[in-house]
């Protein structure tokens, strides 16, 4: 009888001795690594062009435009717009695009150097708001690739560049030949 009562205690000993060890054994585990966020970014400038240049895609002498507006558009490889989004630039004409939940459904066709375009949409000054073509702001600036990486705590960003981009005057003078 003393040896069935000591198979019964070992029976229900032996699984909780487990327990314990696989309860301590975690909670000195190192913490699983946190995924990274990665994520796409597009920056570039936008510009007044001048009056001297106009009919080009020369910027010499042209003027960064605050609060101008622009575009990004991608589209994935059935031609679907996948992402749009409008950026204001800052105080110095630059405008850094961070293209939150950007998705690619196939990691080639899709690529934001395939897919994305950046378009002009509004210029705040009344002086030089037409659009013009300067590295196709109308059509859409493709990215390029800059091989640059933002890197923080848990996030990871790819920077593209797109353009410059311009607007150009709405009345430029012609000028007088004598």
């Amino acid at each position: 009888m003393a040896n069935n009562q000591f198979i019964t205690v070992i029976s229900i000993l032996l699984p909780l001795a487990f327990l314990a060890a696989a309860a301590t054994a975690t909670a000195h585990e190192v913490p699983a690594k946190q995924d990274k966020t990665a994520t796409v970014v597009v920056e570039g400038k936008v510009y007044c062009q001048s009056c001297k240049y106009f009919g080009s895609w020369s910027l010499t002498d042209a003027e960064p435009i605050p609060a101008a507006k622009v575009s990004v558009i991608c589209k994935n490889h059935k031609k679907r717009v996948s992402y749009y989004n409008a950026f204001e630039t800052d105080k110095n004409g630059y405008f850094y695009a961070e293209l939150k939940d950007f998705k690619m459904t196939h990691y080639l066709l899709d690529h934001p150097l395939h897919s994305c375009h950046v378009k002009l949409v509004s210029s705040p000054l009344q002086t030089c708001n037409l659009l013009s073509n300067v590295n196709n702001g109308i059509n859409g600036s493709p990215l390029r690739f800059e091989n640059k990486v933002v890197f923080g705590k848990n996030y990871e960003a790819v920077v593209y560049g797109s353009g410059p981009l311009a607007f150009r005057p709405t009345n430029c003078d012609p000028e007088i030949t004598h």
